[in-house]
């Protein structure tokens, strides 16, 4: 009977993989379960090596390399030895080449043959189907790799889990890597980013696995119906503009339920060639930024093909749009919803309304003392419809003009002007009543059937038709501009109220969707942001086919401030579009400081989390340094003579940039007080000086004070003096622009001195007091360290 495999996967190393493992085999030991240690390496960490505890653990095969002695897992001593459970670290491990075997997980399939169970441990970035991906994140080839087989074939897999965070931490307080590979660590490999991936992918891959096991359980067991253990919402597309609005709202509910979105695309396998649908190519493109997949399945009948697709992928939501059928054809050939309804069977079905209209645009205001603006096509069929019409019903009237006389005949006439005017506007309704005129003066007035009027009476009748006419027109055309006003009013109205109660819910826009939306509502062919970068324009966001680059290209421009543009192409903008534009041009406005602002605040927060971790790691590296120094301090008392002094004197200068390197990183964390006040910097410079051989003091009489912290100044200036070895130092001052400006000059080149002086301990003091220092050659030789402070009001 084979062993039983059990794995504990990590997303990187240092997440505690050695360490589980080790604790559960030293709970099942005091369970009285045989369990021997294989192989387990530590690299040094004292929690991994303390679960060791009292488990036996057999001696490694050497193995001469090259004329060097390495070691293996010996696996002739384990299936000897015959465990119930054998301990074997790092699965993915490479062996030395002339073995048994080139890799360590064949060694673990050999102790699962022979019935030995293994638990072991494995990093994410070793599987084989993730390698080219964690080397994308990661920027790291990993050499050693293990085929997903093997691992999906183990009787068990625990994630071992630590946050980004965490890990970080302990990296930065050495208990992962030692103190001089932290920093680097940090910087590239576990960058919180790339951490955060692995464990994703980490996660992912888990799931994966899961899900497979569950299959194959309803597999064996002939389970059909879904089990709703993760939601997978299936979205029906035919290619209509729809199909955007149900993507959306599918991928909206995926996301809140942690589920899978798929779009299904039925194609009838009826024998004729059927076209793609034009939109279901972007849709197909919106599926993937939104993180879902596409499928295209065929069959004879849509409802049952999308049903049995739905069934085949465990599904437990279906969502439907309406359908675009005529009530004829689904009396002819049924309705595809309710079919679906009927054979969905415990999936549920959503139907979805059509999307409610989306951005209005906002209509052109009338203009003044013209006629009313009239779509072309209406006006093109009132120009068409209205003379032609007005003299067809003239003739149609005229076999009853003996009773209905010329009076009647002109009433229905202007009716027809009426409608004329109302379709296509003023001008339509001009030439309406002229034919009009002309077709009553032909049809109803003596002599029949020609233009002349005999009778004063008809035309005068005619000369008031035409009057009324234009009256009633002019009315209807200044109805309509009224209408139209109204429309653009409320428009506006629409578009302020939007925009003002987005920015109460979630505060200002973002760029890209205010400039689309912008070019919406005034119906632009293009509109963008350009932002100005040297002798170029470059676009923060456009949208529109005819996008200008430049503002010299554009139609109309404003200026949003800090080297922005705002740039418009298309029909020009009314008064009455300006003062509508105005808001707009405040939330771009808006949108620009905040992106600026979520820059400095991003830039603030990764300089803030470097500055904790550094911090961090000087405080680990003070607190190991303390011991070793301690010794080393105590050996050199014992040491007679110069050397003792010399070597007492080397660790006195260690232990003093130890404790600057804590203090400053107390500083920069903000839990060291820096008291600033009036400082008489003679007194501080004698301090410092003290016991220090061979320093000129020349500050002059009448220097004034300075606003400094006393004790972190005598530090900064102890520090430079220390680091300037044998030689004659001078220590002058004088007022430079408003400020005091101590100069040390010490000996040696500038190189030599910025080595060792700890210049990034005395900077970071002098920073810590609003102050400022500068390296230079001084003038007569030698380098001169200037700490310039502020001045003291007197």
């Amino acid at each position: 009977m084979a062993g039983k495999l059990r794995v504990f996967l990590g997303a990187a190393p240092g997440v505690g993989k050695t360490y589980a493992m080790l604790r559960e085999g030293r709970r099942l030991r005091g369970e009285g379960l045989d369990v021997v240690v294989g192989l387990v390496e530590t690299y040094g960490r004292r929690g991994t090596q303390e679960q060791l505890g009292d488990l036996p653990v057999l001696p490694r095969r050497l193995v001469r390399y090259r004329g060097t002695d390495l070691t293996e897992l010996d696996v002739d001593a384990l299936l000897a030895r015959r465990a119930s459970l054998a301990l074997v670290d790092e699965l993915a491990h490479t062996d030395v080449p002339g073995g048994r075997n080139a890799k360590r997980w064949q060694d673990v399939r050999e102790l699962l043959d022979a019935g030995i169970d293994v638990a072991t441990t494995l990093n994410i970035q070793h599987l084989e189907s993730l390698n080219d991906v964690v080397e994308q994140i990661t920027g790291v080839a990993q050499r050693e790799t293990i085929p997903d087989e093997v691992v999906r074939a183990a009787d068990r897999i625990e994630l071992v889990d630590l946050s980004p965070d965490a890990l970080r931490t302990r990296m930065a307080q050495g208990e992962v890597y030692p103190p001089d590979r932290v920093d680097v660590a940090l910087d590239h490999y576990f960058r919180a980013g790339n951490l955060g991936a692995l464990r994703e992918l980490a996660l992912l891959w888990l799931a994966d696995r899961v899900e497979e096991e569950l299959a194959d359980y309803r597999a064996r067991h002939g389970i059909r119906a879904p089990w709703e253990t993760k939601e997978r919402i299936v979205v029906a597309l035919n290619g209509a503009a729809q199909g955007e609005h149900l993507i959306r709202r599918g991928a909206r509910t995926a996301t809140r339920v942690h589920g899978d979105l798929i779009g299904v695309h039925v194609r009838l396998d009826d024998g004729t060639a059927e076209r793609e649908p034009p939109a279901l190519a972007a849709q197909r493109d919106l599926l993937r930024e939104l993180h879902g997949s596409f499928v295209e399945v065929s069959g004879g009948d849509v409802a049952r093909a999308l049903v049995d697709f739905a069934r085949t992928e465990s599904a437990t939501q279906i969502l439907l749009g309406p359908t675009s059928r005529s009530r004829l054809r689904e009396l002819a050939t049924g309705s595809v919803i309710n079919r679906v309804i009927r054979l969905a069977g415990p999936i549920d079905v959503r139907v979805l309304p059509p999307p409610e209209p989306g951005l209005l645009t906002v209509p052109p205001a009338p203009r003044r003392r013209r006629p009313a603006l009239v779509p072309v096509r209406r006006r093109r069929l009132a120009w068409l419809l209205g003379p032609a019409g007005v003299v067809t019903l003239a003739w149609a009237l005229s076999p009853l003009r003996g009773s209905l006389g010329l009076s009647g005949a002109l009433l229905c006439l202007l009716l027809a002007v009426a409608g004329t005017a109302r379709l296509g506007g003023l001008l339509p309704a001009a030439g309406a009543t002229a034919a009009g005129a002309l077709a009553a003066d032909y049809f109803f007035t003596t002599p029949w059937h020609s233009l002349t009027v005999g009778r004063g009476a008809d035309l005068a009748a005619l000369v008031l038709f035409l009057a009324v006419a234009g009256v009633i027109a002019h009315l209807i055309d200044g109805l309509t501009r009224r209408s139209q006003q109204a429309g653009r009013a409320r428009a506006e109205a629409a578009v302020l109220t939007r925009l003002a109660g987005e920015t109460v819910e979630s505060g200002p826009r973002v760029l890209p969707d205010l400039v689309a939306e912008l070019r919406q509502v005034f119906g632009l062919d293009g509109a963008a942001v350009l932002v100005r970068t040297g002798a170029l324009w470059l676009p923060a966001a456009s949208a529109g086919a005819a996008v200008p680059l430049r503002p010299e290209e554009a139609s109309f421009s404003v200026d949003l401030g800090d080297g922005a543009v705002l740039v418009l192409r298309g029909t020009p903008l009314t008064e009455e579009d300006t003062r509508l534009l105005g808001p707009y041009v405040t939330q771009l406005k808006l949108a620009r400081e905040r992106e600026r602002l979520a820059a400095q605040a991003s830039a603030a927060e990764v300089l803030a989390h470097t500055d904790a971790l550094h911090t961090a790691l000087l405080e680990a590296l003070g607190r190991d340094l303390r011991a070793p120094l301690a010794a080393v301090r105590q050996e050199a008392e014992r040491m007679p003579g110069p050397d003792g002094r010399r070597v007492g004197a080397q660790v006195e200068r260690m232990e003093r940039l130890v404790a600057n390197l804590l203090d400053l990183s107390r500083l920069r964390a903000g839990v060291m007080p820096v008291v600033l006040r009036p400082t008489v910097v003679a007194e501080v410079v004698r301090a410092a000086a003290e016991g220090v051989p061979g320093v000129r003091i020349d500050l002059g009489a009448g220097l004034p004070r300075v606003i400094a912290d006393p004790g972190l100044l005598e530090r900064a200036f102890t520090d430079v003096l220390a680091a300037a070895g044998a030689g004659p130092v001078v220590v002058d001052a004088g007022v430079v622009a408003g400020r005091v400006d101590v100069r040390v000059t010490v000996p040696g080149g500038e190189a030599a001195v910025q080595e060792g002086a700890g210049q990034p301990v005395v900077r970071g003091f002098v920073e810590a007091m609003n102050g400022e220092l500068a390296v230079e050659e001084a003038p007569g030789g030698g380098t001169a360290y200037v700490i310039s402070l502020a001045r003291a009001v007197a």
